[in-house]
């Protein structure tokens, strides 16, 4: 289980930061049609649920949001993953199907509100993640979004630089059809849906439809000194 280290910056603003990690050894197939029966019914679940100006409230996004506030980023103009998911849903854009550890990444999201890093374990270098806080000189390439300005962000950093932040995660580390080492954190800034079964459930999700094995969870609570 890779080693994880939050800067106290983040637990200053958010004391009540915790991560819930899951590692595997994966098959990303393209989804399956009962992978995405599940993401339509939890879509149409958040379509009969929330109006588009409350998705905001979600107690994980309004945790994610006045995060970002505090450390000095718009949530705005740089949307929190999970929020801007589910306003594609609800203004009826749909949302894409992909590869099955990004769709189960999208799954657990919509349902529990929270911001996910879905990263390539082989692609991570060193043993170890740093949550710390973008700065105006980070290179960041968000998937699909090309140049993204993370300045003010929480940013998980491997032993080369920035590769996830709740808004996107960075090109270099992102889940391909080659991927057979997933590393997915679960970030919470305050609780949702509980954060151990959020967890779990992922980790049956991965052995269901990624054919799983070797699985490690743990729920990475910091200690403050």
């Amino acid at each position: 289980m890779i080693d994880i280290v939050i800067d106290p910056r983040i637990l200053e603003a958010c004391p009540e930061t915790r991560i819930g990690l899951i590692s595997a050894t994966v098959v990303n197939e393209p989804t399956c049609d009962s992978l995405w029966a599940e993401i339509e019914a939890a879509a149409e679940e958040v379509k009969q649920r929330y109006e588009l100006l409350e998705i905001n409230q979600r107690p994980a996004i309004a945790a994610t949001r006045h995060l970002y506030k505090k450390l000095g980023k718009d949530p705005s103009r740089y949307r929190v993953a999970s929020e801007a998911l589910c306003r594609r849903i609800i203004r009826g854009l749909g949302i894409y199907r992909l590869t099955t550890l990004i769709d189960v990444v999208n799954l657990v999201s919509i349902k529990s509100g929270y911001p996910i890093s879905g990263l390539d374990g082989d692609r991570i270098a060193g043993n170890s993640l740093t949550m710390s806080v973008g700065t105006a000189e980070d290179v960041y390439n968000g998937i699909g979004r090309g140049l993204l300005n993370i300045e003010g962000m929480p940013v998980y950093r491997d032993a080369e630089g920035p590769i996830a932040t709740p808004t996107s995660d960075e090109e270099r580390t992102k889940f391909t059809e080659q991927t057979v080492k997933a590393q997915i954190n679960i970030n919470a800034f305050a609780p949702e849906m509980p954060l151990e079964e959020a967890v779990e459930w992922t980790a049956e999700l991965l052995k269901k439809y990624a054919h799983a094995t070797d699985v490690e969870t743990k729920v990475y609570v910091p200690v403050r000194s």
